[in-house]
Formats: C-alpha cells, structure tokens, sequence
C-alpha cells in the first residue's frame, strides 16, 4: 500500500480555478496562491446573503485514543460519497499545526484515499495564516512588556500577566521561561512562557470572526493582564489591536483546495478543541454553506469537546444550525474503553490480542458510545454513528456495535472504508446522513447565555461529561466572583480539559460514572467572547517525543519531499 504522502503525490490536481468554478466561485472571488491553492474574498457573502442554508454536517467522535479514530479521514470521505450520489458538497476543515506535523499524531489532510491536497503545502506553511496569527499575538506581547519596560504607567501586576508569546513548533523547553534578563535595556524581568501558536486566543479570534470589523473589536477586547488593582487591561488599551488587524486581514481569507476526488474543501483557522473551540472558521462556513446542497466540517475530539463547543459557541457566532452529527467509532477504540487494551501514542498496537474477537470488550466499551449518542441528541440533532473499518474487526463485533448505537438512539449505524476507497467507501454512510437530514434539525444550545457562571458549567458537566456534580477549587471561586463583577458572566463556557475520558481524568475510560468534576481556576478570553474553567493542567506547548516524525522528513535526490507521512 502507498504511503498517505506518495498516494496525494500521484494525484492529478485541478487547477483551483475550476474546482471554485464548480461550485460557483468566479476568478473575481479568488486570490491565487500558485495554481492549486487560493482565498475566497469575503466580500462573496454580499452576492450570497439570500441563498438557503446548506445541510450542516459535523463529524464528531466517540472518545479518542491517542492514535485518533479517523474523523478527517471520515469527513473528506463523506464528502466524497456525497459527491458521487449527485450532491454538491463541500468540506471545511481546520488547518494543520506543525506541531503535531512533526511530532507524533501527524498532518490535518485526512488519509488513503480520503486526503485533501495538496498535501505538503497544507500540513507545513499553507498560505502563511498560522504564521500571521503568531505575529500578532507576539506583536501584542512585544508592545506588553515594552509598555512594562518603558515606566508600566497603568500599574500592570507583574503576577497577573495572563498571555504567552507562541511559536507553531512543539518545543517544551519554552513551555517557562524568563524574559528580560541581561540589564535595565532589555526589558522587565518577568516569569512567562510560550504556547504553540494554534492554543493561542488571537487563533480562536480568527476562527470566530464574522468580517474584519468584529476581527478588529475582538482583537481589541483580548486581556491581556490585571493592574494592581484587579482592573483587565486589554490590547486596546496598549493601543496594539489596530496594527494585529492588519496583520490578520488575509488570514481572515478561507483557504479553498480540493480533495483527492477534486471536491471543493475550505481549510481554514485551527484552534486547540482541548483549550478554546477545536473547529474551523465561521467565515469558512457561512460560504460553504451558501454555495452548497451539504457542508461536513469536523469538530476536534469527541462530542464532549469539539462538538459540545461547536453548538454552544461557534454555532452562536456563526447562527448557523447542525443538522446532522456523524459520530465515528472504531471497534479497537471501543475495546480499549472495554478494558481489553491500553493504547499509547508512538508506540506498537498489540496487534494479535486487536485480531482475536472479544464481543465483551466491545459491548463494555459501547458504553462509551452511548454518551457521545446522548451528547447529539440533547442539541436536538440527529447522530448517525460509523465505524471506521480496520483489518482486525469481526462481523460479530460489527453487528453489536450497530444493534447498541440504533438501542441508544443513532438514526443508523454504518461502516466505511474511506481511507482505503475513498468516496466509494463511504457510499452508505452518505445515504444514512441524506436520510438523517431529510427531517427537519431541532437544534438547540445546551444552556442559555444569561444562566450564571456556575449554571452554565453545571450543565456541562453533568448532562455532557455525566458527573454528579462540580467542586469548584477557591481560585475558582475567586475568579468566578471577579468576572461576574466585571460583567463577563453572560458568556458562554469553554471548557479546559482532556480529550481522552469524558471526565476530567484521562485514565477513566469508557464511561465514568459516581465522581464529580474539580473546577482548579476558570480564565476569560474576552476577545474569543468565552470562559474557560480549568479542569486539569492543561498543556499549552507540546513536546517532542525522543523520535519525532521530523526525523523521517527529507529530500530525495529529485528533489521531492520524503517521510510526511
């Protein structure tokens, strides 16, 4: 079998012009980044304002195992399926950080024969967005410690200071460090540190944007530090959110490029789904869904996070309504939530033990599976489950898996082979979201924004995640006060945890139950217009593992790129 980089190597792309020709995108709308490769000027959306919406399709997961269970592979083979049963559709994703490019988990562009390309340039610097989001925010934090520098004449608390410069490259050595050093000259010395630049606030800015005026406030509204007297201090205030916007104004651009079948894809913006909301841009998809019959985005995670944060922050931003969510399951991610495996990132499956059929291991980590059902069904949306396929499955594990999801209220359990027969592979699963949409979506947010602080976090926690109940740790506490003081308590709530349980304990798989949710510290990002309560340490800045995948990147002797993947 082809590796996923000599598979889109092979392609024959369409020049871009004629994949947005195919869904109505005129050369007028585009700025060419080579032939394959371009932004769609937003300035479309007037042309497009009274147009109906799409079909809204998000592909979310059961809970994943650090290897990942396939929701990009998923989508882009939808896509595909869709395309082939004569609907015009279009995908939207998030763009690739390099940090996991290079680290463990790999690129953002699907794989097999459900990839999007061109694949080397997607997955390193695309059209330059991730870097314009790193020279904003490092923009920002330069005018920060100059102003600290320079006299500190609103009384910033040196303790308080509450935002990070970024780079798009895991590197743990920068996760805390000490900036100023070396005399008067060079700065105020001061605790800080980096964050990869996709964990950034100014990232999920981009992404939540709706035009280059509200990319322009929320920018200005970014806090970036307490004075000594509790009082936010805000890159308005350090007069820096002007010059920010500027360096952002083509970023705010969706990317489009196309599949391996030459279907239409918006990649665009990339925030964390672990930290901020883990979905594409607003702007990607207030398009997509004006020029097409069904648009699939991903959420990042599980419908606990990705897709939890879509409905309750993205969807309020974009008002936008999902009208279908396609959860993807695989039958060794359920046995490992059955207690039969333990799955470790960068390090070999147990293969024969994954071979041998184990229909208790898989009904036991169904249980898993039922959350996530419940998850889409409290937002009124119709959950279609599918089992990405592998080698190792049984028939007899298959046909549990569908007989429990259709139990716990999926519309339709299917399978696919997307990854290894692209949009061919993914025929039935398109048939069971056309049908799943042929009903109207009731659709509805989780909690209402005027609901308290504490409400609204309640909420998720026991009717998301299962908890009986929140503890809130007195950092939390206190800040829950100051914020509600300071008049952020009608935001909504992104919650700060990991993506491998349900719960705030990577190590309770399946699904927990019997504990409560511990609440360490709750922060504002007033810029991204969310709160987001700390349920564990959450790592900002990943780190290499001892053989990172850079290590298998190179040139071959004609000059082609080796080793991604």
């Amino acid at each position: 079998m082809l590796s996923d980089l000599e598979i889109a190597q092979k392609t024959e792309m369409l020049p871009i012009k004629e994949v947005a020709a195919s869904i109505g995108i005129g050369e007028e709308d585009l700025e060419l980044y080579g032939n394959y490769k371009a932004k769609v000027k937003l300035d479309i959306l007037d042309r497009l304002a009274d147009r109906p919406q799409a079909k809204y399709i998000v592909v979310t997961a059961i809970t994943p195992t650090p290897l990942g269970e396939g929701k990009t592979v998923t989508a882009i083979g939808l896509g595909q399926g869709l395309a082939k049963l004569g609907k015009k559709t279009i995908n939207t994703l998030r763009e690739p950080s390099m940090g996991p490019v290079f680290g463990i988990k790999g690129g953002a562009a699907g794989g097999g024969y459900s990839q999007v390309v061109p694949m080397e340039d997607l997955n390193l610097h695309f059209t330059g967005d991730i870097h314009a989001v790193g020279a904003a925010n490092n923009l920002l934090c330069a005018m920060l410690d100059t102003h600290l520098q320079k006299g500190n004449k609103m009384n910033i608390d040196l303790h308080k200071v509450g935002i990070n410069r970024v780079v798009d490259i895991s590197d743990r050595a920068l996760r805390s460090i000490i900036v100023g050093l070396g005399g008067k000259e060079n700065g105020i010395p001061r605790e800080t540190g980096f964050d990869i630049t996709v964990a950034s606030e100014v990232m999920a800015i981009l992404a939540l944007a709706t035009d280059i005026f509200d990319l322009r406030e929320r920018l200005g509204r970014i806090t970036v530090a307490y004075t000594t007297n509790g009082q936010p201090i805000t890159a308005e205030d350090l007069k820096a959110a002007g010059a920010m916007t500027v360096l952002l104004k083509d970023a705010l651009k969706p990317n489009l490029i196309q599949t391996l079948e030459h279907g239409p894809c918006f990649m665009h913006c990339g925030p964390f789904a672990n930290i901020a909301h883990g979905n594409n841009s607003v702007l990607a998809d207030a398009i997509a869904t004006k020029l097409a019959d069904y648009v699939v985005t991903e959420a990042g995670f599980g419908s606990d996070m990705g897709f939890e944060k879509m409905c309750n922050i993205k969807c309020r931003a974009s008002k936008l309504k999902v009208d279908c969510a396609v959860i993807v399951s695989t039958i060794r991610a359920l046995k490992m939530h059955g207690g039969l495996i333990k799955v470790v990132a960068g390090k070999p499956l147990d293969i024969e033990k994954l071979s041998q059929e184990n229909l208790p291991a898989v009904e036991k980590g169904c249980e898993n599976l039922e959350k996530h059902i419940e998850n889409a069904l409290l937002h009124g949306i119709n959950p279609v489950v599918v089992i990405n396929r592998f080698p190792t499955d049984t028939q007899a594990e298959i046909e549990l898996t569908k007989e429990i999801g259709l139990k716990a209220g999926a519309t339709s359990v299917v399978t696919h082979e997307g990854w290894a027969k692209g949009g061919e592979g993914c025929l039935e699963l398109a048939e069971a979201v056309i049908d799943a949409t042929k009903n109207e979506s009731n659709f509805h947010y989780l909690y209402p924004l005027d609901a308290t602080i504490k409400e609204k976090i309640e909420t998720i926690a026991t009717k998301i995640y299962g908890a009986d109940g929140v503890t809130y740790l007195d950092q939390a506490e206190k800040n829950i006060k100051l914020f509600e003081s300071l008049g952020f308590g009608n935001l909504p709530i992104c919650m700060a945890k990991t993506h491998l349980s349900l719960s705030h304990d990577p190590a309770l798989k399946g699904r927990p139950r019997n504990y409560r949710i511990p609440i360490r510290d709750i922060r504002a990002s007033m810029g991204a217009g969310f709160l987001y309560p700390l349920l564990g340490t959450m790592m900002t800045m990943p780190g290499l593992p001892s053989m990172p995948a850079a290590t298998r990147v190179d040139i071959d002797k004609n000059g082609n790129t080796v080793g991604l993947f």
